[in-house]
């Protein structure tokens, strides 16, 4: 259901929205749990465009969702929690906002753990999921200023009544784990005004070029092609196209509409040397843009959760180990969570009510106790 809208630039000289945060267009939308229209949740909800800035630092624009508890917040501003979701797929229709609306987002299960403390959840669909253009996905400049974003937008919205002084969390799994953690690392210079009070970020792909070669040849390549194509979006120097096949060709361009369930069915158990005609991933462009969206060069100068599942499939569980390693050598407050859970998805299931949790306490300012 759609009902009020809001435009922004407006007219009569209001402020034009031209800063990273900015909101463009605002309009009143429905968030359902299960599909059918059936089981709305009982929210103030918005679907936004909001300024933001590329992984090459160039202004675009992002489409997110802004869901605000109905209830007032009886202890002081109400918080807001920055939610990265976890891969969805390339294509617009695959977008959370999209799933949101239509009543298959399965992350509105955690959300809602936050709405239920009263936080307002501001959820980013990130760079070209929902907008124009390609998806940039995994790129994480790209992926850590649409969420941060995405909280300054929030405390824009007409209506909302957010406070830009609010207390602020981030969360996320997957590759909303690796969004969640780039929004740490470059919180400090990119958006220093927020309020952040800590970030929980689980099943964390933070070294692409081992995730890749982790699930080269698996049931679960097409993510890694995804990557690809995300990271051939956000820098055009790349030029993935280019040492493609013509069967790599035709596939590729394909999964550019994909979402997950379609990446899995297309490319599931091949290796990217049957798309090619070169070793991509070790071409100097792709290297040098593959270090550069490594996390753990920075440290965050906020306290963090991070947990990861040790039946990770699709993650390696030493991949998240060594960010971690990496963040306690450069002094970063970290909380570790080993989880027993057997898969990736089972990761997300076990630790995001621990990591709501964790968020809840730095919320309430007590002190965060890492185990580095």
């Amino acid at each position: 259901m759609i009902g009020a809208f809001l435009l922004l630039p407006a007219l009569g000289g209001t402020a034009r929205a031209t800063s990273a945060g900015d909101v463009v267009e605002a309009s009143r939308t429905t968030v359902y749990l299960v599909p059918g229209k059936l089981l709305e949740v009982p929210v103030k909800a918005w679907h936004l465009r909001y300024r933001s800035t590329s992984a090459t630092g160039e202004p675009n624009v992002v489409s997110g969702t802004l869901l605000v508890p109905d209830s007032p917040y009886p202890l002081g501003r109400r918080p807001i929690a920055g939610y990265a979701v976890g891969t969805h797929g390339m294509g617009d229709q695959c977008a959370p906002s999209a799933a949101m609306a239509g009543g298959t987002e399965a992350e509105l299960a955690i959300m809602s753990l936050m709405l239920l403390k009263g936080w307002a959840v501001a959820v980013t669909d990130y760079e070209g999921l929902g907008t124009p253009g390609d998806h940039t996905y995994m790129a994480g400049l790209s992926q850590g200023h649409a969420v941060l974003d995405s909280i300054r937008a929030a405390t824009r919205v007409p209506g909302a009544n957010l406070s830009g002084s609010a207390p602020i969390v981030v969360m996320g799994y997957s590759q909303g784990g690796s969004s969640a953690a780039w929004a740490a690392q470059l919180q400090p210079s990119y958006a220093p005004e927020l309020r952040l009070k800590g970030v929980a970020a689980g099943g964390v792909p933070a070294d692409l070029r081992a995730v890749a070669d982790h699930l080269d040849g698996t049931g679960d390549f097409g993510l890694a092609a995804a990557a690809g194509i995300g990271l051939d979006a956000a820098y055009p120097e790349l030029h993935l196209e280019s040492y493609l096949t013509p069967e790599g060709a035709a596939l590729f361009g394909d999964a550019r509409d994909d979402c997950v369930s379609d990446l899995r069915a297309e490319f599931g158990g091949r290796r990217l040397a049957e798309f090619t005609t070169a070793d991509v991933l070790n071409l100097p462009d792709w290297r040098a843009r593959l270090a550069e969206n490594r996390l753990g060069a920075s440290a965050p100068r906020v306290p963090l959760f991070l947990y990861h599942a040790k039946g990770d499939e699709i993650i390696p569980y030493e991949v998240g180990g060594t960010l971690r390693k990496e963040y306690c050598a450069q002094g970063v407050n970290v909380l570790w969570t080993s989880l027993p859970a057997g898969s990736h998805v089972l990761g997300a299931v076990e630790g995001g009510p621990l990591a709501v949790a964790w968020l809840a306490t730095r919320v309430a300012g007590l002190p965060a106790i890492p185990n580095c």
